[in-house]
């Protein structure tokens, strides 16, 4: 992979920054996969996890991965677009796979609704308590995850992975993603 080391602007909390590609190798510069990031970052929480992405679909072993780290105790939380049936605006399903899979975990979504015109869940990320942070052009499906060409930027430590917590945790909080039922 192609690491990155900066030093924020107070200076003591280190970020590095790794970028991530899926699709045609060139063997020209080295490259870590999508699929193996996201399975690094879910096996690396301690306490929570947080997954957003437009849909899920056939990702069989991170959802394996996700109900072991249910097992170690870990507090999963993913936000999906809705589905069409439930005025969203993907045909899959992903909610019902997920829950199915991994049925302790917290499910979210963005109400419908609530949205302005026709807006979607359309960002992508994983995140691993307040530490790690994986921002990724990727949905969670095994096309994204295994062939499509996709690039994404794993941050280590420093203020991003804080940052992308507070504002998912804001979310939820203000009510702006709420639990699916």
């Amino acid at each position: 992979a192609i690491l990155v080391s900066a030093i924020t602007k107070e200076g003591t909390n280190k970020e590095s920054v790794e970028l991530v590609w899926t699709g045609p190798d060139t063997t020209l510069v080295p490259s870590r996969d999508t699929r193996q990031v996201i399975e690094q970052v879910i096996g690396s929480a301690k306490k929570s996890l947080f997954l957003v992405s437009y849909v899920l679909y056939r990702v069989d072993g991170v959802l394996d991965s996700l109900a072991e780290a249910i097992s170690r105790g870990i507090e999963v939380s993913v936000l999906l677009e809705s589905p069409e049936s439930s005025g969203g605006n993907v045909s899959q399903d992903g909610l019902s796979e997920l829950k199915r899979a991994v049925p302790q975990a917290k499910l979210y979504v963005w109400n419908p609704s609530d949205r302005k015109v026709r807006a979607s869940v359309h960002a992508k990320c994983v995140l691993a308590d307040d530490t790690l942070a994986f921002i990724t052009s990727a949905n969670l499906t095994s096309a994204a995850l295994d062939r499509n060409m996709e690039l994404g930027v794993l941050f280590h430590s420093g203020p991003t992975p804080k940052t992308l917590k507070a504002h998912l945790n804001a979310l939820v909080s203000t009510r702006i993603v709420t639990l699916w039922e």
